[in-house]
């Protein structure tokens, strides 16, 4: 047992799963993914305000030049080992909210919630090494309607209420400097990137059913099994009182 727990590397797993499609998350979440609130009651989407506060945190400006350093955008941020000399801990790149902009909170404290322009943020799930595009096309990620069922045989969506999305960093796209991931004891200051959408005029008291999707061209669409696998489907419902 002990000769064989000193080949094992503290800072890479020696088995793990390929996944072939990262999963992808929402903050806030709300129940269920589902995000309800009044414009109007403060109560109702304060704590929707306080779950980004507390995510962005570490994403601060300050807090971000003081851990990580300033790379070079549009390219893989490889760092090797030197042979049998082990290059850790490995530097990572800074990702400060401020890239966010009108989604960032500095800018607007309450995210939009208050005049029914939310924010939502999206991230991927960390994959050791995982090179999310080739050629130098950085992955991106798009939201639009949600198809669900109304009948046996009918389908129908909301693209109607969806309104205007805007995306931040533009384009909504995960910079390929901040890959690969080289795990968390090798990269103690990784901080995955970030892409957020602004809904600009979604459709006020009525259910709103969204779904973003990664797009790359080498990570494959998720399966039908796996909702979270490269997408995520949640419901928003902004209700206004005037």
């Amino acid at each position: 047992m002990y000769v064989m727990l000193q080949t094992l590397d503290d800072h890479r797993p020696t088995y793990q799963d390929r996944l072939a499609t990262p999963g992808m998350m929402i903050r806030p979440r709300g129940d269920q993914l589902e995000l309800t609130y009044t414009m109007q009651y403060t109560e109702t989407w304060e704590k929707y305000v306080h779950t980004l506060n507390n995510f962005l945190s570490p994403y601060n400006d300050s807090v971000q030049s003081q851990k990580n350093i300033a790379c070079k955008p549009d390219q893989y941020f490889i760092q090797e080992d030197s042979g049998s000399l082990k290059n850790y801990p490995k530097r990572s790149c800074q990702f400060k909210r401020s890239i966010l902009d009108e989604c960032s909170g500095p800018l607007n404290p309450y995210y939009g919630y208050n005049i029914g322009q939310p924010c939502i943020i999206i991230k991927l799930n960390r994959v050791i090494g995982m090179l999310p595009g080739k050629d130098k096309q950085a992955p991106f990620v798009t939201c639009g309607a949600k198809k669900y069922k109304v009948g046996k045989d009918e389908w129908a969506d909301d693209a109607e209420k969806l309104g205007v999305l805007e995306y931040y960093p533009p384009n909504g796209t995960f910079n390929l400097m901040y890959y690969p991931y080289y795990g968390k004891k090798s990269q103690v200051n990784y901080s995955q990137p970030l892409v957020a959408i602004k809904f600009v005029n979604i459709t006020k008291n009525e259910d709103v059913n969204v779904e973003c999707r990664i797009n790359a061209n080498n990570i494959p669409e998720g399966s039908e099994r796996d909702k979270f696998a490269g997408r995520i489907s949640f419901k928003l419902r902004i209700n206004s009182i005037e």
